[in-house]
């Protein structure tokens, strides 16, 4: 009977979904705006590889791990081979400067494309996305570019069946599941830059499907519903090697309460950086990231967890690292993503 009420307690996580978020929560986004925002590709003048795992709240049985691959290349020669913001061959003054920002201008016009598959693991349930992004940028003013974004692909969830265990291995409730979906899955956004500030707004899973893991009983009890997002960031120059990297994040997900972020970086030239995080009503973190040379970088995160569930939570922990391929001017940090 215990089995039996465990599994029914599953079932009824999966259909409080609507009620919460849906989607995988990141530390690191500040990392990549891309897993937010597909208006973000092709922002830099490289080919930006990244590769994410999260453990969120270690030590609790079943608690959600998540892991992705994302990729972002822009599309146009004038772009690449060498516009205004573009750096000399031999390289240049770092994108954390006071001097950069100086001299910077708005982006010559252009296409983003990326790719991205994310899988969020929560006990017996898999959610996999898989999406292809496309964005246009170009420049509104001599240091201000705006860039529109689509993201398009589909979203898979499956019921892992062989991790349940009941008393009667012939109880009808399992019977009664559709346990495996594919749905269409659909996102847009807009982010506008400059050297030393950026603001977007986007909002994924806008296509309303019914729940993914339904019986013949409870199949319109819950819906996914879309997530909206508006984040930005500002640089403050302490120094010519110390730059203050404040950013925010909101999150509108109805019907639940509206969630923000609130991140602060201090970046030591292009070679590391350092700070703290904090969520409302969740967690609170420190972050730390090296640029360890022109192909590779690396950030790392851990969460301390300050809602009900820090009596059973370790925290969380994330990586992410970082490959920047075609990268003809030598940048060792990104110029954009920060």
């Amino acid at each position: 009977m215990k089995r039996i009420l465990l599994f029914l307690l599953v079932l009824q996580m999966c259909f409080s979904l609507a009620e919460a978020q849906q989607r995988p929560q990141y530390t690191q986004y500040v990392f990549n705006n891309l897993l937010l925002n597909p208006a973000v590709s092709g922002i830099e003048n490289y080919t930006d590889a990244k590769l994410g795992y999260r453990s969120q709240w270690t030590g609790l049985q079943g608690a959600p791990v998540t892991s992705y691959f994302s990729i972002s290349a822009p599309i146009g020669d004038n772009f690449l081979q060498g516009d205004a913001t573009a750096f000399p061959a031999s390289g240049g003054e770092n994108p954390s400067s006071r001097l950069y920002t100086q001299y910077y201008r708005a982006a010559e016009p252009h296409h983003g494309i990326g790719f991205m598959v994310v899988s969020d693991k929560a006990g017996p349930i898999t959610q996999t996305n898989i999406n292809a992004n496309y964005a246009y940028h170009l420049g509104l003013t001599e240091k201000l570019n705006l860039s529109v974004g689509v993201s398009a692909g589909v979203n898979h969830i499956n019921l892992n069946t062989d991790l349940i265990t009941l008393e009667d291995p012939n109880d009808p409730t399992l019977n009664n599941i559709n346990n495996s979906q594919w749905k269409p899955d659909l996102g847009v956004g807009i982010w506008a830059y400059s050297s030393n500030y950026y603001f977007g707004v986007s909002a994924q899973q806008i296509l309303p499907q019914n729940l993914y893991i339904t019986t013949g009983n409870t199949a319109n009890q819950s819906k996914t519903v879309p997530h909206f997002f508006a984040t930005g960031g500002y640089k403050f120059f302490l120094s010519d090697d110390v730059t203050l990297l404040p950013s925010a994040l909101l999150k509108f997900i109805d019907p639940a309460p509206i969630s923000f972020d609130i991140n602060m970086k201090l970046s030591f030239r292009d070679r590391f950086w350092f700070g703290g995080s904090f969520r409302k009503d969740d967690s609170y973190a420190v972050l730390a990231g090296f640029n360890l040379s022109s192909v590779v970088n690396v950030g790392y995160s851990y969460d301390v967890t300050t809602s009900a569930l820090r009596s059973v939570s370790n925290g969380s922990h994330e990586i992410v690292l970082g490959i920047l391929l075609n990268n003809r001017y030598k940048l060792t940090s990104p110029q954009h993503g920060w």
